[in-house]
């Protein structure tokens, strides 16, 4: 009788571990793939949010200065009608920019900063409004116009 010896099989003639490394392979370069694109997709979205912040300055910047820049300023302050009867009223407007506080004298309604904002008056003579406005910094501007009663 024949004893049978364990032959020892090359580990190079296992047709497994080709097929692992072969799967191996493929798995490392789909993991590259998708490294690389997530990495390009990163670059790209930084890419449009700077450039979508550097448009939005320039819109920020254009309506600035088509509102009067970052100065303080009474853009219009006037009455209308300037001249009324007595017992007849008058609207007493104003547009201010970059004020934080507006007082108007003699007061005859409650006023804030804006840029369109209108007020009734009917005062029982010729009187003078003043319009004064202050910025964050306590600079002041003021002016002032009249509406005459007749």
């Amino acid at each position: 009788m024949e004893a049978l010896i364990p032959t020892q099989k090359s580990v190079f003639r296992n047709p497994y571990l080709y097929s692992a490394m072969v799967v191996l392979g493929v798995l490392a370069y789909v993991a590259f793939i998708f490294i690389s694109r997530r990495a390009s997709d990163r670059a790209y979205d930084r890419r449009s949010a700077k450039q979508a912040a550097q448009q939005q300055r320039a819109v920020d910047r254009a309506v600035i200065e088509q509102l009067g820049g970052g100065d303080l300023a009474i853009r219009t302050f006037y009455v209308s009608p300037p001249s009324i009867a007595h017992g007849q009223s008058a609207q007493l407007c104003y547009d201010v920019d970059n004020a934080k506080k507006v007082t108007l004298n003699p007061p005859v309604a409650e006023v804030w900063p804006s840029h369109t904002r209108c007020v009734d008056v009917s005062p029982k003579r010729t009187t003078d409004y003043t319009l004064t406005i202050r910025d964050s910094a306590g600079k002041a501007a003021s002016e002032r116009v009249r509406l005459e009663v007749r």
